[in-house]
């Protein structure tokens, strides 16, 4: 599903605590939402991030993801990070797929380090 009610990054923040990195966007209306980042992937040579928005007490109960085009300035480090809409939906399809890959590849992970 795609999300475009977001107009920016707002900031990246790593939780000590739980090594879950995060970053805040700000809505059209003002508001702000904190999303996990789940994972950044590559696809046909560009990267996309995968966000999973969190409410007030830093949970998703419906397990929707937003998929946004990611990139970083090269040349310095310090500069957020610039995210953008995935407007064309054959991109945004080809994003949807590669995540489902990482997915299942997650879980076969997972399951194979339960055997080990």
């Amino acid at each position: 599903m795609k999300n475009d009610d977001f107009e920016a990054i707002g900031s990246e923040q790593t939780n000590e605590a739980d090594e879950e990195m995060t970053v805040e966007l700000d809505l059209d209306d003002g508001s702000h939402i904190t999303c996990a980042v789940v994972t950044i992937l590559t696809v046909s040579d560009k990267d996309y991030i995968v966000l999973l928005p969190l409410d007030e007490n830093g949970n998703n109960e419906d397990g929707e993801v937003w998929f946004y085009r990611y990139s970083e300035d090269e040349n310095d480090s310090n500069k957020e990070p610039v995210l953008e809409y995935i407007e064309d939906d054959d991109e945004y399809e080809a994003v949807g797929e590669a995540f489902d890959e990482y997915l299942d590849s997650a879980e076969f992970d997972e399951i194979v380090g339960d055997e080990e």
